[in-house]
Order: C-alpha cells, then sequence, then structure tokens
C-alpha cells in the first residue's frame, strides 16, 4: 500500500484493501480472544489465593462465549481453497410445485438476507422474477465482503421444507423444495472468451415493487449461452446496455466455474476417485411439521430450532460442513 504506483489502479487496490481489512478483522479477533483468556487465567490464580463466589461465576459466564469465538476462529483456517476469499454470486430457484414452492423460495430468500446482514455482507440484487401468487420463482445476488464463497459454497443443493401449507384450505402437509446456486465473482480475473453465435440475447420489461421504482423500458436483458445451456438475467441496472454488461460480466464467472469444475471431474477420474455432484442434491430438510427440526443431511447436524434457523442462524451448518470437509 506503500507503494508510489498503489492508488493508480483502482481495480487492484480495492482487492488489497479488502485483503488488508479482513487480515486486520482476524488478528483483532486473535488478540481479543488471548486478552479474555489471560485475564481469566489471572483471575483463576486470584481464586486459588482467595475464594470468591462472583468471581467464579463471572468466569464461567465467559467459558461459553471462549468457546464459540474459538470456533468461529477455527472456521476460519478452514476457509482455505482458492476462491474462499472470493465474493459470490447467489441465486435460488424454486422447485415443482408453483406458489408452494415459489413461497418457500421467498423464506430462504429471507433467511440468507438475515445471514448476510449479520455477517456484515453487502448484497446488490441483480434479477429476480416473483411468483405468480406469492414467493419467488428465482432471484439473484452480488454478495459482497470476506470470505464469501468459502462460507455460501457450503449452502449449494436442494433445500427441502416440509409443513402444513398455509395455501391448502384442508391444512394438509407439503414438502416443497428450492435450489440454492453459488458462484465465485472472480471480477477482472475472469478471461474467457465468449462467441457471439453461441448467445441468444432476450430484452424485456423489468419488474419492480410498484410505482416510481418500475422500470418501464424494455431494459433487463436474459442471455442464453446455447452450448452450456446456461442463463443468466439482469435488470437491476438503469440502461439495457449496463443490464447486458453486467449480464455478460456474470455469464463469464458462470462459465469459468463451469471449466474449473470440469477440470476437477477430469482430475478425479485419472485418480479414480468419486465425482462429487453437489447441486441437485438435498443438502438439508426443514420440516415444520409433525415436529421442529432442521437437518443436514450431509454432517447429520441437526437443531429443533427452526425459527432461529430461518432468520439467518446457519452458523452451524456451514461450520460442521467445513470440518467434516
Amino acid at each position: 500500500m506503500n507503494a508510489p504506483d498503489f492508488w493508480t489502479d483502482r481495480s487492484k487496490n480495492e482487492e488489497i484493501i479488502k485483503e488488508v481489512n479482513s487480515l486486520k478483522k482476524t488478528i483483532s479477533e486473535i488478540n481479543d480472544q488471548k486478552e479474555i483468556i489471560s485475564n481469566n487465567l489471572e483471575l483463576i490464580e486470584l481464586l486459588k489465593i482467595e475464594f470468591d463466589d462472583e468471581i467464579k461465576l463471572m468466569i464461567e459466564n465467559s467459558i461459553d462465549d471462549i468457546d464459540n469465538n474459538l470456533s468461529s476462529l477455527e472456521t476460519l483456517l478452514l476457509l482455505n481453497e482458492p476462491y474462499d476469499k472470493f465474493d459470490a454470486i447467489f441465486e435460488i430457484h424454486s422447485g415443482a410445485g408453483g406458489t408452494e414452492a415459489n413461497d418457500w423460495a421467498f423464506m430462504l430468500y429471507r433467511m440468507y438476507l438475515r445471514y448476510f446482514e449479520k455477517q456484515g455482507y453487502q448484497i446488490e440484487v441483480l434479477a429476480e422474477q416473483k411468483g405468480d401468487e406469492a414467493g419467488l420463482k428465482t432471484v439473484s445476488l452480488l454478495v459482497k465482503g470476506n470470505n464469501v464463497y468459502g462460507y455460501l459454497r457450503n449452502e449449494i443443493g436442494v433445500h427441502r421444507l416440509i409443513r402444513i401449507s398455509p395455501f391448502d384450505s384442508n391444512s394438509r402437509r407439503h414438502t416443497s423444495f428450492a435450489s440454492v446456486d453459488v458462484t465465485p465473482f472472480f471480477n477482472n480475473e475472469v478471461d474467457i472468451e465468449i462467441k457471439e453465435s453461441d448467445l441468444v440475447i432476450d430484452v424485456y420489461r423489468s419488474s419492480g415493487a410498484g410505482g416510481q421504482s418500475v422500470n418501464t423500458t424494455d431494459s433487463a436483458v436474459r442471455i442464453t449461452h446455447i452450448p452450456t445451456k446456461t442463463v443468466v438475467t439482469c435488470q437491476n441496472e438503469r440502461s439495457q446496455i449496463q443490464n447486458r454488461e453486467k449480464a455478460m460480466e456474470i455469464l463469464k464467472n458462470k462459465l469459468y466455474k463451469l471449466e474449473l469444475e470440469k477440470q476437477e471431474n477430469e482430475l478425479k477420474k485419472i485418480k479414480g476417485g468419486p465425482i462429487d455432484i453437489n447441486f441437485g442434491s438435498q443438502i438439508r430438510s426443514y420440516i415444520l411439521h409433525p415436529y421442529s427440526m432442521v437437518k443436514d443431511h450431509r454432517t447429520n447436524t441437526e437443531t429443533s430450532n427452526t425459527t432461529k434457523v430461518l432468520d439467518g442462524e446457519i452458523d452451524l451448518f456451514i461450520s460442521a460442513n467445513l470440518k467434516n470437509k
């Protein structure tokens, strides 16, 4: 950062500043824990000399906090994959089932928004398609922050909901599905050539919340990459040109990820190991009836506090999956 030309390359210095801030945050958390533990050890020595119930209770009350904080720091050590520090393109797609599935997709969207808020992440809505009656058919976000992809890659897969349907007049139990996909946002690191002849580009009218926020021009852009059947949409920018540029950027990221996965799968074939297919596999069940439980099928981690999970408390599952891997 002290280099004379540091501030001339904005895209590069933003990444460096982000890394510096991330390291400072980690070091600060480590130092805080060292200080708390050191203070407690000193208090324990004092207790040996002269016992005091209040001091003993104070130490006992801090133990759970220390344990939780050390667990979070341990999780940071597990974020060691090549793209874990990257931002991410985060998508939710409702499964078959109409209104039921759309409502479940919206519930997941709310859960993740609360998780992002607690993590201090910044989000940008790239595109969304609302359900015909309620909920969401699909939503695409750009999520920015420290180690975003490292955490969110653990959410890739199918999420299942079992509940008494609020849309069923007979109050029957329904099962709904929604899928989550996450792509690392490579930003300026992606150098991939896309043939214009391989693309189908559609423009359509952006959907909005109503009033002045509705974009009344056909500025939303949908790009389909024919060879891979990859579809991306963008409707958040002010003009069709800007939406097209952003959609192309997202498409490059997705195609780059596909190429990386292809190479990894080829290596696994050569080594003779199994090929993991994460997307499309059921990773977690959220059961609200006949009992309350959220269970991650990859690690068998579970909790009965479904309300807390749907309010964004999903660190339990993310940490367990990182440690399992």
